[in-house]
């Protein structure tokens, strides 16, 4: 029998702890011949990653297949070999060999002078069993102190610099023929997405030639194809596949109007792989789709699962990756394109919990692209005249998007009544290039407003309780929680979480975060010294204590994306100032949560805190003490 109760005070089977199952940290999926292999999170194991094959865990507790190059991190293994797989490890960064059915990796690479001090990523084979990577090293205490080299690592640990075009670069892969190489540079102020180039030279030489992109075209991916090279590029404003002959000729084998590539926050994504000559795989904007070159089409792959990651692995015709679809998390999953036939590798067991799962609805505010998660419990009904409270979820990056898969936070709050909106709000990605640079020296403004209008319409027809709007987000999605509450009046409440608050401390100069996005806010709010005033007035650190109601800060004492020192500040600023808030502070945890306990104690909170803020006690969780 369906029981009346308000909005935020029903009981579900989805708890904090579920949250924090490994179902979102399947990643770098691989085909090695007949085997498949994988890295899988492990928020019970403090955050460590895991590396599995065939579904058997071949590198055990303690060790840790992540890297940190860009702070971000990239592709952390390489198989070599049946017996032989080259892997990073966390602790200390070094490169490791291992045979899987040996008990213990040997490290390749020499122990760093200071700690993780040299990082190495996006692994790749070379020739006679070399590792090819990115070598990051630092050079000062400064965060920006980086720089960074291709390099081959030999099987005797010898490691040989191939060059260094670029201040950022992705992995080096050698041609088919083992006479040449390509990687895609980039440099400051440019971010991946707003121009690379890709460079190919010859084996052992000093000069490269730059075959495709520029400042403003942005090469993503690339592969080679014989002497020629595929790749992701948008010269015309969207990512679309070309093929570079070697005399520079490029095609676009299917142009269209579509994002068939992404942004490299990461090295080493495949947003595209070849099925056969003239016919590829590619993920369009997180569907998974097949481009043939003769018919110059992009058709969609027919799956129950629409979101599938930029990590394409293929062979003879069968594809393994993670995918997610509304109510199913990420799970490693084959798919044979022959029969459609897929199989789950990891997951694929009904949930339990499943009736109480929210399937987004994709909507259009405008111009603004919406996923709206309502309120889903089938044991519960709100009562009659009452309008449930609504969240905006604002994503990341800021160059990132919300997708229609299985947000296991945002269900753990619909299934209580609490009623989410994810906004891809101007400067997200999967719209092309000109709705992305909507937020080019908007940030704080246009992804505002966005978030704000989205709220608003939900209100006005009838869908929120214009009195119970609040906004969540981590990370940039964090900045625009906190720039929303400190420059408009719509929300009654946000959480914040590792957040960016002051845009000068977030920059070069101010120090206040790493080499990567160290120059990320030019293209975003403008230059400086020119842009000096929008810096100050669109910081919330310069207004902590005009927020809209109460504040929610979450922050892991390790992030080098997003340091404490903001935070800190922003929660001594609020301290004594009569508006309800909470800091909360995780040791052991750098950019985004990745212990269980943590995630757990987290969302916990932030429930609570939206039963203080919107009028309601929630049920089963401890009481958020909130300071004044």
């Amino acid at each position: 029998m369906v029981k009346i109760a308000s909005y935020g005070t029903w009981t579900s089977p989805i708890s904090a702890g579920d949250t924090s199952k490994p179902g979102g940290g399947f990643q770098w999926a691989d085909l090695h011949g007949e085997q498949v292999w994988w890295a899988e999170s492990r928020p019970a194991q403090g955050g460590r990653v895991a590396l599995v094959r065939d579904g058997v865990e071949v590198l055990p507790a303690p060790w840790n297949a992540r890297n940190r190059v860009h702070e971000y991190g990239g592709r952390p293994f390489v198989v070599l070999a049946p017996d032989r797989v080259a892997f990073t490890h966390w602790d200390d960064q070094r490169v490791y060999v291992f045979d899987p059915d040996s008990p213990e990796p040997k490290p390749l690479t020499e122990e760093p002078g200071r700690h993780h001090g040299v990082r190495y990523s996006d692994l790749s084979a070379g020739p006679d069993g070399e590792v090819w990577c990115v070598r990051e090293s630092v050079t000062g205490d400064a965060r920006t102190d980086v720089r960074r080299d291709l390099v081959a690592i030999t099987r005797s640990g010898e490691v040989r610099v191939l060059g260094a075009s670029h201040h950022f670069m992705t992995g080096p892969k050698i041609s088919p023929d083992g006479t040449r190489f390509a990687w895609i540079g980039w440099n400051h102020p440019q971010m991946p997405w707003d121009g690379t180039e890709l460079c190919v030279a010859e084996v052992g030489s000093d000069t490269h030639e730059v075959v495709s992109g520029s400042a403003t075209e942005a090469v993503c991916q690339f592969e080679w194809e014989g002497d020629s090279l595929l790749a992701l590029t948008d010269p015309d404003g969207w990512w679309n596949l070309f093929r570079v002959s070697p005399d520079g000729t490029r095609t676009n084998l299917a142009p269209c109007e579509e994002e068939l590539g992404g942004p490299m926050w990461r090295l080493g994504n495949r947003w595209f792989a070849t099925l056969s000559p003239g016919r590829y795989l590619v993920v369009r904007s997180g569907q998974l789709a097949v481009l043939d070159e003769r018919s110059a089409t992009v058709t969609d792959v027919q799956t129950d699962l629409p979101t599938w990651v930029p990590d394409l692995s293929v062979r003879d015709g069968v594809v393994v990756c993670a995918a997610a679809g509304p109510t199913s998390d990420f799970a490693v999953v084959r798919l044979d394109l022959s029969n459609g036939e897929l199989t789950y590798l990891t997951g694929g067991e009904e949930s339990p919990e499943a009736a109480y799962l929210p399937v987004p609805v994709e909507r259009m505010f405008g111009e603004i692209p919406a996923y709206v998660y309502a309120p889903s419990n089938p044991d519960f009904a709100g009562p009659e005249g009452e309008l449930p409270p609504y969240v905006v979820h604002v994503h990341g990056g800021p160059t990132g998007r919300a997708l229609p898969k299985l947000d296991s936070d945002i269900a753990y709050l619909t299934s209580r009544g609490i009623g989410v909106v994810a906004v891809n709000y101007g400067g997200s990605t999967g719209y092309g290039r000109a709705f992305r640079e909507r937020l080019r020296e908007q940030w704080g403004v246009v992804d505002v407003q966005d978030c704000a209008f989205v709220a608003q319409q939900l209100a006005a027809e009838g869908t929120a309780d214009p009195k119970r709007l609040g906004i969540r987000g981590g990370s940039a999605g964090g900045w625009t929680s906190a720039a929303s509450l400190t420059s408009t009046d719509v929300y009654r409440c946000g959480m914040v979480a590792f957040p960016i608050l002051d845009l000068a401390g977030w920059t070069s100069q101010g120090g206040e975060t790493h080499d990567f996005e160290s120059r990320y806010v030019e293209g975003l709010v403008g230059t400086l010294p020119e842009a000096a005033d929008r810096y100050r007035d669109r910081s919330p650190s310069t207004k902590a204590r005009q927020v809209s109601g109460p504040v929610l800060l979450l922050q892991g004492l390790e992030d080098e994306i997003c340091p404490p020192e903001q935070a800190d500040r922003f929660a001594a600023d609020l301290a004594g100032s009569g508006i309800p808030h909470a800091y909360l502070r995780f040791a052991g945890e750098q950019h985004g949560f990745r212990m269980a306990e943590n995630i757990k104690a987290a969302l916990e909170a932030e429930l609570s805190f939206y039963g203080q803020a919107f009028g309601f006690v929630p049920a089963g969780v401890p009481v958020l003490d909130l300071s004044e």
